[in-house]
Parts: C-alpha cells; sequence; structure tokens
C-alpha cells in the first residue's frame, strides 16, 4: 500500500542541504523522516500535558499504597 504525498516548498539550510547531496541521501525521505519524529515528540508531549493530572494520581496511589500486585512480584 503506498502512502498519498503532497509537493511541499521548503527552506532548506544550503550547506546542510549541498552536504546531503553529497552524500547521495534522498532529501525527502530524511525530511519526512525528520517531520514524522517531531509530530510523534510532540504528540507525546501534548499526552503528557493533557494526561498529567491522571499521572500524577496514580503516582500518589504507587506511593501511599505501593503496587497494587507488589506482592505477587518475584524479583
Amino acid at each position: 500500500m503506498s502512502t498519498a504525498r503532497k509537493a511541499a516548498s521548503l527552506s532548506l539550510d544550503a550547506s546542510l542541504l549541498s552536504e546531503a547531496r553529497e552524500l547521495k541521501l534522498d532529501v525527502s525521505r530524511a525530511a519526512e523522516e525528520g517531520l514524522a519524529r517531531a509530530v510523534k515528540a510532540k504528540k507525546e508531549r501534548l499526552w503528557r500535558i493533557e494526561n498529567a493530572e491522571a499521572i500524577k494520581a496514580a503516582n500518589d496511589y504507587v506511593e501511599k499504597h505501593d503496587l497494587p500486585l507488589a506482592k505477587y512480584r518475584q524479583f
């Protein structure tokens, strides 16, 4: 299955672009991979912010009561 592609105009550092071309890198693919990493990182940060209250509540519970099934741990 192929992914739909859309052309985009980008401004890139000229020396970095030149070096990438000298190394025969697929600039479009590299840009897409970098953008995918940036999108993933941003979504993860937003998720942590949106769920901060629940994460804190869970951590507070564990701190107060220990892990719910800790007695069954074998390590």
